[in-house]
């Protein structure tokens, strides 16, 4: 069965641009808060608050390394996520 709520959730949490561009530079690996305030140059404040949405959704895992955390992709909740969007582009044959 098809979760609606959670496919409109999910593109909600994906309508911003900052939080996009978050998760792209997180591809490269895992950040802390400094470094995504440099590379997006907003300020870290910004960048938690928007960390915190996409925590919330489940899009990034935070992992503690000393007095700074670090930012990654939760790759299984990216791998839903494709499929819930493919669900939603999916076209029948048309033939």
């Amino acid at each position: 069965m098809v979760n609606f709520e959670k496919q409109a959730s999910m593109f909600k949490v994906l309508s911003v641009g900052t939080r996009i561009r978050i998760l792209e530079l997180l591809k490269g690996g895992p950040l802390c808060v400094n470094a995504l305030s440099k590379r997006l140059g907003i300020t870290p404040s910004a960048v938690s608050q928007n960390l915190r949405i996409l925590r919330d959704a489940d899009l990034v895992v935070a992992d503690k390394q000393g007095y700074f955390v670090h930012y990654g992709i939760n790759r299984q909740t990216m791998t839903e996520l494709r499929s819930l969007a493919n669900g939603v582009f999916s076209m029948p044959n048309l033939l």
